[in-house]
């Protein structure tokens, strides 16, 4: 079976052509980052203009390198939600429109599954069943996966997302948007027992997550810093500030696969590529006998492969069809 598959629900417009027998022919994502970084964050109505302007650019971008036509297609899957509004209904209404005129089935699918399923897409894939945390600029979950189509959410953030944080504090700081890549570079040369920011465990057993203490932590030390003159040590900051969202997201993992008594563990979501978390969460699994598993980086970030991967088990199991007049949705069911 041929798969196209389309993302869009934030700033990148995504296409990838999966084939079920013989692995991902091609994926292609546009960035707008250079569109947005000039406003610190992702503005949305820029961001469905230019969803608007690379749809059809990126698909057919994606079905040349996959050396295929539209006709070759078997099921089209799209990302129905969550995300902004505007920008999913320029991948979604694409979709089903592309759908009807080859007469083809289509399935909306959720986005938090295509994170939670996206390391299927690497040649060393986890057995069912295992716990998951999802971490990006929008969402930073803990789930157990029974199976590609069964998920339990164990925890969440109370309020900031890890991403979220780490672009406001890169904000902050004037490094530019996305801030995760920059911080993550700056914090290498950095100490990360140089400034004790705090650590948000909210209570022995809690496996949520909150990050807007911490980010207020920064702002106020960066205050008092500028306020009696002293130059900001950036690597120090950004390295203390990571090392203590890594500790909470790698602590409250184990803590999560320890109730489940799973044995393997998946990261996904944008944050999964920061190098820092990767390390860490590797080695705390080492110890304690615990499989990782990992997305390539560019699997981590907002791509169409992983919907393509979510789609397929869904059409399996003959779920989340959709006709033309199913609509898409800015929260997820999952969260």
């Amino acid at each position: 079976m041929l798969i196209l598959a389309i993302e869009s629900s934030c700033d990148d417009t995504a296409a990838a052509l999966l084939e079920t027998d013989h692995g991902l022919r091609s994926s292609v994502i546009s960035s707008q980052n250079e569109i947005h970084a000039r406003y610190g964050g992702i503005v949305p109505e820029l961001a469905s203009r230019r969803h608007i302007e690379m749809i059809r650019p990126v698909i057919d971008e994606a079905l040349t390198q996959a050396g295929v036509r539209l006709a070759d297609i078997d099921l089209i899957a799209a990302t129905q939600g969550p995300g902004l509004v505007g920008s999913l209904l320029v991948g979604f209404t694409f979709a089903k429109a592309l759908a009807l005129v080859l007469g083809r089935p289509c399935v909306g699918v959720d986005h938090m599954a295509g994170h939670l399923l996206s390391c299927l897409l690497e040649p060393d894939k986890p057995d069912f069943p295992y716990t998951a945390l999802i971490v990006s600029g929008g969402n930073t979950s803990l789930f157990s996966v029974e199976n590609p189509l069964t998920y339990t959410r164990l925890g969440r953030t109370r309020d900031d997302a890890a991403g979220e944080a780490f672009d406001k504090v890169a904000k902050l700081l004037d490094l530019g948007y996305p801030g995760g890549p920059v911080i993550s570079r700056l914090a290498v040369e950095g100490d990360p027992a140089a400034i004790a920011f705090p650590r948000a465990w909210l209570g022995t057993d809690s496996l949520d997550f909150s990050f807007s203490g911490l980010k207020t932590s920064v702002v106020h030390y960066v205050d008092s810093q500028r306020r009696t003159g002293h130059t900001l040590a950036l690597t120090d900051i950004c390295a203390s500030f990571q090392e203590a969202v890594v500790e909470v997201l790698v602590k409250k993992t184990l803590a999560a696969s320890a109730r489940t008594g799973h044995t393997r563990i998946v990261l996904g979501g944008g944050v999964a590529a920061n190098a820092r978390l990767r390390l860490v969460m590797q080695q705390c699994c080492e110890d304690r006998g615990l499989k990782l598993f990992m997305p390539s980086p560019i699997f981590c970030t907002d791509n169409a492969a992983m919907i393509a991967v979510a789609g397929y088990h869904q059409f399996l199991q003959g779920n989340h069809r959709v006709d033309p007049d199913t609509d898409a949705y800015s929260r997820s069911p999952l969260n």
